[in-house]
Formats: structure tokens, sequence, C-alpha cells
């Protein structure tokens, strides 16, 4: 697509044009999915006690919730080449949903696993979000609409924390204030084990609800949809696709991406699916509670990682634009190696921590340069192949579910917690330093340098013209 017809604005409050409207969208539908995805997260301590689970099972269904993904995200990343993005997203809401709806129907570890492995597939939206921001917003603020809509849909993984152990409430004993013993709304009388069966169709069914809405809302790209402008031979057609993939997989860069992202994304999936139950596990703070009035406490603790998202994630694609206009593609490469540097060494001071008030501000640290990270990420992506941008984005999101899986080995063996988490640290330290093989020749950087320059002279032109605008009506009134 040409500059002139990308968004160079985040009019965040607006959504009249087809961008914003696209903006807006993917972050609620990923918000939902990503909601649905770790909804289980929070209730395992009541799946734990009905079923009986293992540690070693636990691991196992932690390794299950993000396995799937790493495929789903290399397959949805093409598909959006192909179709578009809104019918990608959609087709993948009404479909991932059901899985999410089903997890209730099971009674065993067996059974479970399979929906939990299931479920995995809507982490794909991912890519999809990506994909459409990238679409529709020009190189000047391209990181920063890439993280924020990413980083308020991983929102999602922090509020369910917080909320399913609420619905959870409502359905069985009641739901209380966070750290205190007020009830402030009653329950239904149910059992936990329906409980948390209604919760989990509840998030199913908004899921399938948002995937119709997406269909209906958005449009795949500034000018129209893919199927009308390949028609109008706009695009090229369907058949060019084919080899995007070989292309983006032929790149050495795309593969370091995807190793980085593991180590970022991955990282915050791993946490997202065990700390709820770590912080039952490995602190004092909540033993003495009801199982029901431990989950709630222990997900608000939970939700603290999560709700950086608001920010986080954007601030580091803010800051990769921003390195991006001082110092080109190589800055935003040597951002990325900032922010994965200090994520690991932040993880590390956190997995240290003994008691629950040294925690969690470690805890915050950490989520701030992990998301920062993934942020800094896709503001690279978007410049590595714009002709297999689906294909790119695809194999470097499926990297971030692969280091989920990597990750949760660790947690399905007989090593504490704490140790496990100081050795993803390490790791995520030393794989910082990769950041330092993402390249761009000089005909790439002199290309974004002057995308960049005509989006920035697009932006200028149309806050001028706006501004005239603007003296014309006050000098007619």
């Amino acid at each position: 697509m040409e500059v002139t017809s990308k968004a160079t604005r985040i009019r965040l409050f607006s959504i009249d044009t087809p961008q914003m409207r696209a903006f807006h969208m993917t972050w609620f539908a990923f918000f939902l999915c990503f909601f649905a995805w770790f909804g289980i997260a929070p209730l395992m301590k009541i799946v734990r006690d009905e079923m009986a689970l293992t540690q070693s099972q636990i691991g196992w269904l932690v390794i299950g919730s993000v396995s799937i993904t790493v495929v789903a995200r290399l397959l949805i990343g093409w598909l959006c080449d192909r179709i578009g993005p809104r019918r990608a997203y959609t087709w993948l809401l009404l479909v991932g949903s059901l899985p999410v709806m089903g997890i209730g129907l099971a009674q065993d570890f067996q059974t479970f696993l399979v929906f939990r492995l299931l479920i995995g597939v809507i982490g794909a939206s991912f890519v999809i979000t990506q994909y459409h921001t990238s679409v529709m917003f020009a190189p000047n603020v391209v990181g920063t609409a890439n993280a924020t809509t990413a980083g308020w849909g991983n929102l999602g993984g922090g509020v369910t924390q917080l909320v399913m152990p609420i619905v959870l409430g409502i359905l069985t004993v009641g739901a209380y204030i966070p750290f205190t013993n007020i009830q402030f709304l009653p329950g239904l009388g149910l059992s936990d084990a329906a409980g948390w069966r209604i919760a989990m169709v509840i998030a199913g069914a908004m899921c399938a609800l948002v995937g119709i809405a997406y269909y209906f809302l958005t449009q795949d790209a500034p000018e129209g949809n893919y199927r009308e402008l390949r028609a109008a031979g706009k695009l090229p057609p369907k058949q060019t696709v084919k080899g995007s993939f070989a292309a983006a997989s032929r790149d050495p860069r795309v593969w370091v991406l995807f190793v980085i992202y593991g180590a970022c994304f991955g990282i915050e999936l791993t946490v997202n699916n065990v700390l709820a139950l770590y912080f039952l596990d490995y602190f004092d703070f909540f033993a003495s509670m009801s199982a029901v009035q431990a989950v709630q406490w222990a997900g608000a603790a939970a939700m603290v990682f999560g709700l950086m998202n608001v920010f986080a994630r954007t601030l580091g694609g803010a800051l990769g634009d921003l390195f991006g206009r001082r110092w080109g593609l190589a800055g935003r490469v040597r951002w990325l190696f900032v922010a994965l540097f200090a994520e690991g060494l932040a993880l590390m001071l956190f997995s240290q921590m003994p008691v629950l008030a040294l925690a969690i501000p470690a805890l915050i640290v950490f989520s701030l340069f992990v998301q920062m990270s993934e942020g800094a990420t896709y503001s690279v992506v978007p410049f590595i192949n714009k002709k297999a941008l689906g294909s790119v984005a695809g194999i470097v999101g499926a990297g971030g579910n692969a280091g989920a899986v990597l990750a949760g080995f660790l947690f399905r063996g007989a090593i504490p917690w704490p140790t496990a988490f100081f050795i993803i640290g390490a790791l995520v330290t030393v794989t910082a330093f990769l950041a330092f093989a993402v390249r761009f020749d000089s005909a790439t950087e002199t290309e974004a340098r002057s995308a960049l320059d005509a989006a920035l002279a697009h932006r200028q032109a149309g806050l001028a013209a706006g501004t005239g605008a603007a003296r014309t009506a006050e000098a007619a009134g």
C-alpha cells in the first residue's frame, strides 16, 4: 500500500476512519482472545483439587496451552496475506470459541489437556492484530500502533486473573474485594466444579460475539477489502502469496526475531500460566484462606503483571519509533537489545524475592521490560520483508509460543519454580545479544528513511491544512 493511504497519526478517541476502527477492533478482539486463552489459569487451584492433578500434569497443561499456537501462528500469517485480516479474524474467533466453551465438559486430565491444547488456537489472533495495524498505519507510527494494539490485547491476560475468580465467586460462594474480607457480590450457590465450567462458557461466548462484530465493523486495508481490491487490480492475485512464506523463512533475521520473541512474549505467556499458582504455593500469605478466596486474592496479585500492558508495550514500540527516527532501522535494533537485556535481569531479581511485599514490586519491573521488549520486536518486524509481512509476522509470533513451550518444561519437573524463573532470566539476558544479528543493508535503510520522511511530510501537510481550515472558520465567524 502507498504510504499516503495509511494513517500517519493515531487518533485514539476516533472511530471515523477505517484505520482507527481496525485499531480499536484489533486490540479488543485480541484482549478477549487473551482473556479466554488464560481464563482457566487463575482457576487452576480449583481444577487441580477437583481432578487431583500432579505437578507433572500441571506442567503438561502449561506446555499444551501454548504449543498448538506455534503452528496456528505460522498458518494465520499466510492466511492474512491470502484472504485478508478481516475474514481471518472472524473465522479464528468463531472457531476458537468452541474449545473455550468445550473445556467445561472435561472430567479428567486427558480430556482437559486436549481442550487446553485446542484453546491455544486463539493465540494466533496476535498475528492478525499486528498484520492489520501494519497495513493501516504509516512508518512513523507503525511501531506505536503495533505495540499499543498488542499491549492492550495482552492486557486481557492480566484482567482475566482478577475477573475470572470474581465470576467464579459470583457463581459459587460470593465475590470478595481483593485483600479484604468484604463480600461485595453474593454467590449463586453452585459448586466449585460447576462454577469454573460455566465461567469458561461465558468467556467463549464473548469471543464468538466479537468475531461476528469484527466482520461487520472492519475492512482489510485503508482502500477496502482484499477481495474487492484484487478484483480491481489494486492488489496482486492470491497466487502470488504462495511464495511469501518461503521467502520469509529463508531470511535468517526472521529466525533471530523468532528466538528473541520467544525470550519476551514466550516468557510472558509462561508467567500468565503459572503466576497465580506460584503465589499460592510459594508465599504463606494465602495459606489461611478458603480455596475460592485464595484464588481471588492470588488472581488480584497476579493481575499486576498483565496490567502493565496498558502502557508498557506501547512504550516499547514508541521508543522503537523514536530510535528509528533518530538512528534508522539500526536504532530500532539497539533499543530491542537494551529492553531484552533488562528483562532478563529483572526476572532473575523477581525469582529471588522471598515475601509477597518484595515480589510484587520486582514483578512490576520485570513486567515493564518484558512488554517493552515485545513492542520493540514488532517495531522491527514491519521492515524485514514488506511483500511477505503476514508470513514474517506469523513466524516471529510463533517464536513467542515456541519459547513458552520450552519454558514450560522447567515447570513440570522437580525443580523449584523460583529456580526455574532464575534460569529463564539468565537465558533471556544471553539471548538479548542476538539482536545485533538483525541488520539492514543501506538500500533498505534508505527506503525506510524515505518512507518515514514521506509519512512525516504527509502528516505535517494534514496538520497545516487543518490549522488553515480552522483559521478560515474563525475569520468567517
